[in-house]
């Protein structure tokens, strides 16, 4: 009786063999391409960058957005935050978070907004009696109006949780600039 020996060479043209064709056939099937989905249509990007240097002080913010336009008068996004101040030898802040915002058009020119932001808030104080701490989480709720003209909107809005014995903000009422792509 006589063995069949495979070689080494004969061994891996069989394997190629084997694993090529149903790679082949397969790649034979004609298949449509599949329709891209509609989601991404409907997403657009934008936020907000700040940045201010000067004397001993800095300040820079990052605040990219992303919302979801259901429709021409209502959309739905979120967006994360991210600032930091320093005066040098006084005080710095860190402030990271995040939030949630609902936009309505009841015409092309107005913006409506309802945004609920929850940050944390890390303060160090530096004076005569040492450093001092102090870290919180706030949390805002605002109203908003503007005007919206292409992808820019200019505008007003009103913290109803405003309170002022926290020293994140220093009013209810601030003004905003959103951008979107």
């Amino acid at each position: 009786m006589r063995m069949i020996t495979f070689k080494p060479v004969r061994m891996m043209l069989l394997f190629i063999f084997l694993i090529g064709i149903p790679t082949f056939v397969f790649s034979q099937q004609n298949s449509a391409p599949k329709p891209k989905s509609d989601f991404w249509r409907h997403v657009q990007f934008g936020g907000g960058f700040g940045l201010s240097i000067g004397n001993d002080f800095t300040n820079i913010t990052v605040a990219p957005i992303a919302i979801y336009n259901f429709n021409e008068k209502f959309a739905f996004g979120t967006a994360l935050q991210y600032s930091y101040i320093n005066q040098d030898n006084f005080y710095k802040s860190n402030v990271f978070g995040g939030s949630l915002i609902g936009l309505f058009n009841p015409i092309p020119q107005i913006q409506l907004s309802l945004e609920l932001e929850e940050v944390n808030v890390s303060n160090t104080y530096q004076d005569f009696g040492g450093e001092f701490n102090d870290n919180f989480w706030y949390t805002g709720l605002y109203v908003g109006a503007g005007y919206r003209t292409n992808n820019v909107t200019l505008g007003f809005r009103y913290n109803l949780l405003f309170d002022k014995n926290i020293d994140l903000y220093g009013d209810a009422f601030m003004p905003f600039v959103r951008v979107f792509f």
